[in-house]
This record gives C-alpha cells, structure tokens and sequence, in this order.
C-alpha cells in the first residue's frame, strides 16, 4: 500500500485489531526517539500494541543489506526502536531459501547469525527487548530455527512464527507449531494450499480459512504452546510455488526427515489446485493488487473472528 506507520495504526485500528507488527523499519520514518514516541503515542490511543520488525541480521546471506550498517548495527538499532516503540520483542530474519545453497550451507549461515546476536546479547537484556527471529523463506526448517535459538540462547531469542512459510520447507504448519511453539515470541501467519505434481508439490498462500490449516485446532493448540502471543495475519495470496522434492537433486540442499516430509505430504493430499491471482497488465494493475491483497487480509481476520473467536477487542 505504502503506508507509513500513521496509516498503518489507523487501518488497524479500523479493522479493531489488538495488535501491529511493522516489519520494516522505514514505515516508521524518521527513527529518532521524538518521532518513535509520536508514533507509540499514536498506537496507544488507538488501543494497538507495537511490534516492531525488520530484515536480515545474517551477514553472509544472500539476503543482507547495508542500508543499516553492519549486522550488529543493524540488530542494536532495532533493539532501541523497539525499546522506545514499547514492542517487547524486535523481529528479523536470517535470510531465504537461496541461502541453503551458499558455502556451507544453511548450517554456516545459522553460525553467523548466532554470532551476531550474541555480540548483541547486551544490549537486547538492557532494552528489555527479545529478538524473534522468523523461519522465512525457506530459509530454515522449524528444528534448523530451534537449533539456531537454543545455541543463541532462549533468554534474549525467540521465534517469530510464519505458518506461510513453514510449507516452504515442505512440512506441515501444524507440526512446525509443535516444534516453535514453546519458543514463539511473535507471529505472521495465512493459510496454505497444496497439491500434488509429477515433480512433486505445488503450495499457494492463502486468507485465513481458504486453506488446509484447521484453524480451530491451530487456535487451540497455540492458546496451549504460547497464550501470549498475538495471532497476527500476513496475507500474501498469489500465485503457487513448484517445490520438486520427488527429485534427488532437491535434497541436496534441505535436511530430509522422513516423518516430517510423511505429515507434510499427508496434509498436501487434502489439497487441490486453486486459482492463481494475476493482476491486468498496466497501470490498473499495481491498484487491483492493493484491493486483492487488502481484501484478503479482511477476509483473514473476519474468519478468525466470527468463525474461530480469536481477537480480544472483538
């Protein structure tokens, strides 16, 4: 949309939403503190609490960028947004599923992300602040992310759960809540599709309730795992994804688990392949992605409210 901090309370709060993730720092605008405060303000008085978020604190990912210096720099400058937004945790990422196929791998890019949050270790005790680090992209699978928070250390790090991007690493959102669950300190979550191809799967993002997530289930088991955690609702509906798991070579660069991959495959039998959405070609087009996507997010958190009761102010 574009939206800066301002429109991004307004609309929540439209929406009577209890709580906002701002995943990137420069929807804030200007980071100094009278700023941050003005818009802490503003969220207070609309009754929202602030998550604050951004991106890749992994130095070697393909990912990372120096638009926020150097991946500590980057990581202490969130830690004081945070801090004065009033978020209790800051949210980053390590990278993406490109990055599975970088020297050493997965593993090695893990390595140096954990090296830069216990170089911050300090700081994010002093700011009151816990990093939720999102499985993202395909970048790791849900136990790859609980290694990298375990060798961190859970006192300052945490999970930021996307039940999205858990079908990225073929398993089953469900299970990937089981395993990240007791760790979650944030969220991100839609609905998935999938179905079988003679490759092996295809997988498509989907609102809330469109999909293959039992959200009854998923509601009550996380209300178990971690009450209090806001469920949060990031809609990217689009187009499918081709995942050719059934050919060797893929597994070159994922951890097969064959118990995993069993619920995973279990859960893409129920699917079927749905529509894509494309935009017009053209200057309309940007316009009917915004209404696409702002209408799925609407149709998200209507069905998690009228059909499975989540949301305290509705």
């Amino acid at each position: 949309m574009g939206w800066k901090a301002p429109e991004l309370i307004d609309y929540a709060a439209d929406l009577k939403c209890d709580t906002l993730l701002i995943s990137d720092l420069d929807a804030l605008g200007s980071l100094d503190d009278d700023n941050l405060r003005a818009v802490r303000r503003r969220a207070d008085a609309a009754g929202i609490g602030l998550y604050a978020g951004s991106w890749s604190i992994c130095p070697t990912s393909k990912t990372f960028k120096k638009n926020w210096g150097t991946a500590e720099e980057h990581l202490r400058l969130g830690l004081r947004v945070a801090k004065t937004l009033g978020s209790p945790v800051f949210r980053v990422v390590l990278g993406s599923m490109d990055d599975r196929k970088t020297e050493g791998g997965i593993r090695a890019r893990i390595a140096d992300t954990v090296a830069v949050l216990k170089a911050c270790r300090a700081d994010a005790l002093a700011a009151g602040v816990k990093v939720a680090i999102e499985n993202h992209a395909g970048d790791m699978h849900s136990w790859e992310l609980l290694d990298l928070i375990n060798a961190a250390g859970r006192d300052f790090v945490g999970a930021n759960i996307d039940s999205g991007n858990a079908i990225w690493t073929l398993e089953d959102p469900m299970d990937v809540l089981e395993t990240l669950g007791p760790v979650t300190l944030c969220s991100s979550l839609r609905d998935d599709m999938a179905w079988e191809t003679p490759e092996g799967a295809a997988v498509q993002w989907t609102a809330a309730g469109d999909g293959l997530i039992d959200w009854k289930a998923y509601a009550a088991r996380w209300a178990q795992l971690c009450p209090k955690v806001p469920i949060m609702i990031e809609t990217i509906s689009g187009g499918p994804r081709m995942f050719p798991y059934k050919q060797p070579e893929f597994w070159r660069h994922y951890d097969k688990r064959t118990e995993k991959l069993a619920k995973f495959e279990a859960l893409m039998r129920r699917g079927r392949q749905i529509p894509a959405f494309k935009a017009p070609a053209g200057p309309e087009g940007r316009k009917a992605t915004q209404d696409h996507q702002r209408s799925e997010l609407e149709k998200s958190i209507r069905y998690l409210r009228e059909t499975v009761g989540i949301g305290v102010r509705a």
